[in-house]
């Protein structure tokens, strides 16, 4: 069988409404190819329709039909899987109603990695900021976003993290801030 209808195959079987995001491991170790020929596989995918590139390593099944508007936060989980991540700063504030305006496609996380921004192409972009402070930290200011698969800070926590980061609070409606 081809390697790009095996693919096919695979990823029709694993995909679903709540999977539709794919790293080059994953797919690395569904199809037991060595490194350079999944490189080559993965490129003529994409070329193909089957997959569409997300980002450097995460792949998009479309024909999963992933939740719009959360495509960004799928992928930020998917790119820091062994990283403390938590929604914070301008987007967890947007999401609260405290910050006027947002970039469009742009979402930032706190991470126990580096700070970092991942250009996702025509999706927008996934700003990591470093963090130092642990779960156990704050686990009284975090619950789980389960649309996002991620943690998200509180008004409190986010409000923290704009000023602990140095982030402009210009557009921070300050009244509004408990």
């Amino acid at each position: 069988m081809q390697p790009i209808k095996k693919l096919a195959g695979l990823l029709g079987t694993l995909a679903d409404k709540d999977h539709f995001l794919f790293t080059a491991s994953d797919l690395s170790a569904a199809m037991g190819d060595d490194h350079k020929q999944l490189a080559v596989l993965l490129s003529r995918s994409v070329k193909a329709g089957l997959l569409k590139r997300v980002c450097r390593g995460v792949y998009l099944y479309p024909q999963a039909s992933p939740i719009s508007g959360h495509l960004l936060f799928h992928a930020a989980a998917r790119l820091r899987s062994d990283e403390f991540n938590y929604i914070s700063l301008e987007t967890a504030l947007s999401d609260a109603g405290l910050i006027s305006q947002l970039p469009m496609n742009w979402i930032t996380l706190m991470s126990s990695g580096r700070s970092h921004v991942v250009n996702c192409g025509e999706f927008g972009h996934v700003e990591f900021v470093h963090t130092a402070q642990t779960p156990e930290d704050l686990c009284e200011q975090l619950i789980y976003d389960q649309d996002r698969h991620l943690w998200r800070a509180s008004e409190r926590q986010a409000f923290r993290d704009m000023k602990a980061t140095r982030r402009s609070m210009d557009l921070v409606k300050m009244e509004d801030v408990k």
